[in-house]
């Protein structure tokens, strides 16, 4: 996978939502981007977690700053991070060359709706930045969470396959209407 190739000044001004902040990574973000990718919970349907001290060795100072990878704030702290790339080297058809959605909440924010009001943010500033484009999403069928916010933003299912000894979903989003709507004109 590599970043949307967007032409584009990034990072963006901050993206706020009700509650939320969706901003480039920081420095002062690191501690949190250890503890997301160390999470047992956090990555029981993305083939489990690795080792703390083995991620703290690896994890640059300032963690990599490219367009697409959003950190999602609440209250001034990291809870979050969402990612928007390009889907190349996909391993389903379908999906290659899309811009690919995905996101990992540490567990003390999960069940609040921050997912949603999240992504659907960061799929708005796509909307913006790349109008027209289709959007892809994969996901463990297992994962009932996911599922759920996969159809809450719009994603309808492409298809089903095993990946990593599990069944994995592939639905996409198409791409937003241009705003302004045409106008009707007479026929």
């Amino acid at each position: 996978m590599e970043d949307l190739g967007l032409s584009v000044t990034w990072p963006p001004e901050p993206i706020r939502t009700a509650r939320l902040v969706l901003r480039a990574p920081e420095a002062r973000d690191r501690a949190a981007f250890v503890e997301l990718h160390a999470s047992p919970e956090v990555h029981t349907y993305l083939g489990g977690a690795r080792p703390r001290d083995e991620i703290e060795r690896e994890m640059p100072a300032a963690p990599e700053r490219w367009p697409g990878n959003f950190v999602v704030e609440l209250d001034g702290a990291m809870i979050g991070q969402i990612l928007l790339r390009r889907a190349t080297g996909h391993r389903r058809p379908a999906a290659a060359g899309k811009a690919d959605l995905g996101y990992l909440f540490l567990p003390r924010a999960w069940g609040a709706g921050y997912g949603f009001e999240a992504c659907a943010a960061a799929l708005g500033w796509l909307d913006g930045a790349l109008p027209g484009e289709p959007v892809v999403l994969t996901t463990q069928t297992a994962n009932a969470g996911s599922m759920r916010l996969a159809e809450k933003l719009g994603f309808t299912e492409v298809e089903r396959f095993e990946a990593w000894g599990a069944e994995q979903w592939l639905g996409t989003r198409p791409p937003a209407a241009p705003w302004p709507p045409a106008p009707n004109l007479p026929g």
